[in-house]
């Protein structure tokens, strides 16, 4: 199981996450903007640190306040992508993909490749890129680091419709193909329908319900649907 406990204050908001993740599928976070999602991504990462708390992964302790474990980003082995697939604009597609790769592991550069269709542009650089294909490269790129963890915070909403739709398939490939645990930010219970096999919602900082999809759906749909009114 992945262990999370989080207690920070963040300006107004005192955030408190005490929850047990799986270790395969997408565990989605769930919230309004300013709810904490996001903090929690980058306590994980190691971005920023908890005031008091416990994170492990697997069998690694990452964080623990009471014994003063704190092991820096760069040892966490998480890849991390965000709202813009941020590549390095002056390497072409196979440079980014290839930046961080791990070798060894469970992923590979040609299965990578195939999975996310971008074969026919690993000789382009970014700005010849679409808003999809840039993204999909930043996946792969966080993939082939041969992660413990992937977090994604909320990657599709910089994306038009037709470009989400696009983007959509390959985190489900990559959800059922390997074997790496998702963390994933989003405040679209489309996204949740489509792609989360575990929920956690949270509001003020705090988790309100956590439980397989199929049971926090239903109330997800009904609480949107009353905001709507």
């Amino acid at each position: 199981m992945i262990s999370i406990i989080l207690d920070k204050v963040l300006g107004g908001i005192h955030l408190k996450v005490d929850v047990e993740l799986p270790n395969s599928g997408v565990t989605v976070f769930f919230g309004p903007s300013g709810s904490g999602k996001t903090s929690v991504i980058n306590l994980l990462s190691g971005m920023m640190r908890p005031d008091k708390g416990f994170i492990r992964i697997h069998d690694r302790v990452l964080f623990d306040s009471e014994k003063r474990i704190s092991v820096p980003p760069y040892e966490r082995r998480m890849g991390y992508i965000f709202q813009e697939s941020r590549l390095f604009p002056h390497l072409t597609v196979t440079s980014n993909l290839r930046y961080g790769y791990r070798e060894g592991g469970q992923i590979v550069f040609d299965e990578v490749v195939e999975l996310l269709g971008v074969g026919h542009l690993l000789k382009r650089r970014p700005h010849h890129l679409s808003g999809g294909e840039k993204q999909r490269v930043a996946i792969g790129r966080a993939l082939l680091t041969n992660p413990d963890l992937l977090l994604m915070d909320e990657p599709l909403s910089a994306l038009d419709e037709l470009r989400k739709e696009e983007i959509i398939p390959f985190i489900k490939r990559i959800r059922d193909e390997f074997y790496t645990p998702i963390v994933y930010v989003t405040h679209s219970t489309h996204e949740v329908e489509r792609l989360a096999n575990n929920v956690v919602v949270m509001k003020n900082g705090v988790v309100t319900a956590f439980g397989p999809v199929g049971e926090i759906l239903p109330t997800l749909k009904t609480a949107t649907m009353k905001e709507a009114v």
